[in-house]
């Protein structure tokens, strides 16, 4: 990566982050990363190599000559003081007019651990991918460059992705612990803004626009080609794509202090934010949006073979078996057994694809979900012909049969309706190209 501790900031520069049509990161499709097949290995704690960073930080900034200097150095000497491993300091300047790029080219110069790159266009999304892409540390961070985060948090931040108990570490404002000074006007905002979040998206992370984020690289490398905001919601759908494909998202209460000088446009950031959220709850409703690139490798290991599956299959079987002849006998008196069956099986069959979704075919997060209950339904369509025509037959032979010939009888349907299950949840619902692809099964 480039040092220009002698270019003028005014003057054309031939640095290749100058030109973003030619970097591969500013076009995501293109990425090598795309061509990535597999999935991501076992988390394992990381490591760097003698001299090299394990922790590269990022400062993106537009004309931030007020502030660039002062804040760069309080974080270069909390990292010096405190911070275990060696690391990098990297401002991601894009497109700055002012002063900005002469002084993030002293600091390159005066600070051993920090460097500099340059773009040609706005936008912190930018910004962040040009600096991630391009950085060799197994860890990889940012911080907003007012830094209204205590800086304490800084550690317990990465430590989870450096130990390999995470994949993203995300600093947050609305958990129990956190303490925050700002005005009502962005606190209102910004509580909005996370609960339209979880209601439009059905996301579980708490706050999606706090400036302090870390990521594994090889999580950034496979995750980045799929982001394609460049602006202010960059983090919103990198933690969405990321909470879809099951990745793990470790949260951090942070004390955090407004800066009364900011220079973000609220209005036009939420207009942005909400087309973001438009856009990206259209593509995983489409099923447009593949992970399969972000999957763990942790269903890999012994017990994902047919006999592993059967066993999960079993087990869950079972479970739902007893579920469905407890309900079956508690809606029998005031409905009738044709209606108890058909809602019991109901009830059972939902839960039944969901566990089996998970435990026996290895997919988490979110995505595919309803397209799988959708066929799954369709399965529990063929289980409700086997046990009501099995109860309709009984009926027909024994107009009154004892109730336990009944549940005998439901529960031998059950069963043949439950191999049949397993053979359509293998080959068509969950099939061997999708399983473990979250959002790409969508």
């Amino acid at each position: 990566m480039d040092h220009p501790t002698d270019r003028p900031s005014d003057r054309p520069s031939d640095h290749p982050s100058d030109r973003p049509s030619d970097r591969p990161s500013d076009r995501p499709s293109d990425r090598p990363t795309d061509r990535l097949m597999g999935r991501l290995p076992l988390r394992a704690p990381v490591s760097a190599p003698p001299g090299e960073p394990l922790l590269d930080v990022v400062v993106p900034v537009f004309n931030e000559e007020a502030d660039l200097e002062r804040s760069v150095r309080r974080l270069h000497a909390h990292l010096r003081e405190t911070f275990p491993y060696p690391f990098r300091i990297t401002v991601a300047d894009n497109a700055s007019t002012d002063e900005t790029p002469r002084i993030a080219a002293r600091l390159a110069a005066e600070l051993p651990e920090a460097q500099w790159l340059r773009l040609a266009e706005k936008g912190r999304g930018r910004a962040l991918r040009a600096a991630w892409s391009g950085s060799g540390a197994p860890v990889l961070a940012y911080v907003d460059v007012d830094l209204s985060t205590e800086l304490t948090a800084l550690l317990p931040l990465v430590a989870p992705l450096i130990s390999g108990h995470s994949d993203i570490a995300i600093g947050t404002r609305l958990a129990r612990g956190s303490r925050v000074v700002r005005g009502p006007k962005r606190e209102v905002i910004s509580r909005c803004y996370n609960v339209l979040l979880r209601s439009a998206l059905a996301v579980g992370f708490s706050d999606a626009q706090c400036g302090f984020k870390a990521v594994r690289r090889d999580v950034a490398e496979r995750l980045l080609p799929l982001v394609k905001d460049s602006g202010w919601f960059f983090d919103t759908e990198l933690l969405v794509i990321a909470e879809r494909a099951g990745l793990r998202i470790h949260e951090v209460p942070v004390d955090w202090i407004d800066d009364p000088d900011s220079r973000v446009d609220l209005l036009a950031t939420a207009l942005a934010d909400l087309r973001g959220i438009v856009r990206i709850g259209r593509d995983l409703a489409r099923g447009t949006l593949s992970t399969a690139a972000l999957r763990r490798s942790s269903a890999d290991h012994a017990g994902t073979g047919l006999a592993g599956r059967l066993l999960r299959f079993g087990a869950v079987g079972a479970v739902s078996t007893l579920g469905y002849v407890l309900l079956y006998a508690v809606l029998r008196p005031p409905t009738g057994p044709q209606a108890a069956n058909a809602l019991a099986l109901l009830v059972c069959a939902v839960a039944n694809t969901a566990a089996n979704r998970r435990l026996t075919f290895g997919l988490r997060g979110r995505g595919g979900a309803l397209r799988h209950q959708a066929k799954g339904l369709l399965v529990f369509l063929v289980g409700l012909a086997l046990t009501s025509g099995s109860l309709a037959t009984l009926h027909h032979v024994a107009p009154r049969p004892a109730r336990p010939t009944e549940i005998a009888v439901l529960v031998g349907a059950n069963l043949a309706a439950t191999l049949l299950r397993f053979v359509l949840l293998r080959a068509w619902v969950f099939p061997a190209g999708r399983r473990g692809t979250g959002s790409a099964a969508a």
